[in-house]
């Protein structure tokens, strides 16, 4: 089926389930990642330290890789909870929740948390025109023709725009667009629209996604590099299934939140295993 050029909406929350496709649950943070955690810090550039012999890498004030760094964190201990206000039973998965609401509804899984970072990104940026996303049938929703007073019809798998809303990009228009593009897209279309990265090449706002079912994607929201041997290492955030807050992620093989870019495949996290092919960006 994933090879159909048009799959049907109705199936949609099927392929973009973050079904578990990985190693057993990593034990707990040792005393050492300890150390490397402010517990005053609310933001991940405050909150977690560069490793010995590293300094953050440079980006510009309105980068994508600037607001992703600089994410509201809930306090230091804090707990992921999902959708309908449960805590998610696995805390060793994660060293931080990101402070941003996702909804009531079981749709802010994880491709979904990735379109809504770029979206929120992009809105902050005074650049809400610019707001995108294919649904998983090819359809384009795009954000400016919401804002126009446009509402998407869904018919099966048959989309189209029609003039039945209010005008404006008011938080909660915005935040029922979002929840259109998390019911209709996922890892499979998402996947489809961003551009592939040479691992090498790495930077912060990037995306390690598999596309389809199951399917899974994670960003990069931070990154450092060592000034002697240039060596970088990059932190990874995350949403997953049931729709849950973002998280940012530890490393199953180091308990810390750093993951090292010369690490060879494949690329373990907690909850999924990727490659280095799997890396893309936003065009």
């Amino acid at each position: 089926m994933l090879v159909w050029p048009y799959v049907l909406l109705s199936l949609q929350l099927f392929f973009s389930s973050c079904q578990n496709a990985s190693s057993p649950h990593p034990p707990a943070p040792s005393n050492s990642e300890q150390t490397l955690i402010l517990d005053n810090g609310n933001t991940p550039a405050t909150r977690f330290e560069a490793p010995a012999g590293y300094k953050r890498i440079k980006v510009d004030s309105t980068s994508f890789g600037h607001y992703l760094r600089n994410l509201p964190l809930f306090p230091s201990g804090s707990v992921v909870k999902y959708y309908n206000g449960e805590t998610k039973q696995n805390r060793q998965v994660y060293a931080a929740v990101v402070n941003l609401p996702i909804g009531k509804r079981d749709l802010h899984q994880c491709a979904d948390a990735v379109m809504r970072l770029r979206a929120d990104y992009l809105r902050h940026q005074k650049k809400s025109n610019e707001i995108q996303f294919h649904f998983t049938n090819g359809f384009n929703a795009a954000y400016s023709r919401w804002m126009s007073g446009e509402r998407i019809q869904v018919n099966g798998n048959d989309c189209r725009w029609i003039s039945n809303g209010p005008s404006g990009d008011s938080d909660t228009e915005y935040w029922k667009y979002l929840e259109m593009v998390f019911n209709y897209a996922g890892t499979l279309s998402l996947s489809k629209e961003l551009v592939s990265r040479e691992w090498d090449k790495m930077e912060i706002g990037d995306i390690l996604i598999k596309g389809g079912s199951p399917g899974h994607a994670v960003i990069v929201v931070d990154m450092v590099e060592n000034d002697l041997t240039h060596e970088k290492m990059y932190m990874l955030a995350q949403s997953y299934m049931p729709a849950q807050e973002i998280q940012i992620l530890l490393n199953p093989e180091t308990n810390t939140v750093w993951y090292s870019l010369s690490a060879e495949d494949p690329i373990e996290t907690p909850e999924w295993t990727f490659t280095r092919a799997q890396l893309k960006r936003f065009s």
